[in-house]
């Protein structure tokens, strides 16, 4: 057995050379929505969720982009509602959220 169900991993990478990245696209209000509902609905720590934030995953073209794992399923979202979404599905259910998921061609 895991030590988490489910670790989902936030890219929050800034990049100072001007180059779009995951942290010009609300990444962070992504992060912070997901560890609030993840907590509110009890899934948070060991046999559950742990919501991580991360540096720079090399998928910046899709951003911005969170990974869960161990299913290693990437996705990107645009505001709550995609967030609310995968916590629904995934984190909860363990249902793939099709529509969320990252092609696996896009990368930086």
């Amino acid at each position: 057995m895991n030590y988490y169900r489910h670790h989902i991993f936030f890219c929050l990478n800034k990049r100072e050379n001007g180059e779009d990245s995951c942290a010009q696209h609300a990444a962070q209000a992504g992060f912070d929505r997901c560890k609030s509902l993840v907590k509110a609905a009890g899934l948070a720590g060991p046999g559950g969720v742990r919501v991580n934030k991360a540096g720079c995953l090399d998928r910046c073209a899709g951003g911005p982009v969170a990974v869960v794992y161990p299913e290693g399923t990437w996705y990107t979202f645009v505001d709550e509602s995609d967030i609310d979404e995968i916590v629904e599905h995934h984190l909860k259910g363990g249902e793939v959220v099709e529509r969320l998921v990252l092609p696996p061609n896009v990368g930086r």
